[in-house]
């Protein structure tokens, strides 16, 4: 973590996160954004595709309302079998590559494992191929993606990529998304 922090400030980024646009109220739920559409698309474009190609997880988090965060419901997952479900999965990928040395983690495959390991099916291949063509993603994007479906196979226990694992790795491909600067 600390080397992404390094490489972070040594590019100009003192943060892991980044504001919508400078005054931080874009796609704001309740509040306003003051600033202009030009202002707001100048703003995100500071941080550079090829940079976005190499962070495997976009997330857009949009504020929590007090009501929300006050509303009693009841937990979908507790914190011990989330946790059991991540030591679960870092143990199916330390079996995955024992026999290679410096790889411990779907995050450190090489490129010319990918289509070995994060095998997809014909559906898997159509999906990945129309958001592909629809982000207008790149080829390091496309084995980020799937090595994010790939640990999301790990962490639901899947011994292949299913579709779900698939959709939910181009999720996070938050920034790639057209429109997201407005």
């Amino acid at each position: 973590m600390q080397d992404l922090r390094v490489f972070c400030l040594s590019i100009g980024f003192d943060n892991y996160a980044t504001n919508p646009c400078p005054c931080g109220y874009h796609n704001h739920p309740e509040k306003d954004c003051v600033c202009g559409p030009g202002v707001v698309k100048r703003y995100l474009s500071r941080i550079s595709g090829p940079l976005l190609d190499r962070i495997d997880l976009h997330v857009e988090v949009t504020p929590v309302s007090f009501d929300e965060l006050a509303n009693q419901r009841p937990p979908s997952e507790n914190s011990k079998d989330i946790v059991n479900r991540v030591v679960r999965a870092r143990e199916i990928q330390a079996e995955r590559f024992k026999e290679l040395n410096g790889i411990y983690s779907n995050a450190q495959m090489p490129s010319r494992m990918v289509r070995e390991v994060c095998a997809i099916n014909q559906a898997g291949q159509t999906l990945i191929k129309k958001a592909m063509e629809k982000l207008q993603l790149s080829a390091r994007a496309y084995d980020r993606i799937l090595k994010v479906a790939r640990t999301c196979a790990d962490l639901a226990g899947s011994p292949e990529i299913k579709i779900e694992h698939l959709a939910e790795a181009i999720h996070f491909r938050t920034l790639d998304r057209e429109g997201w600067a407005g």
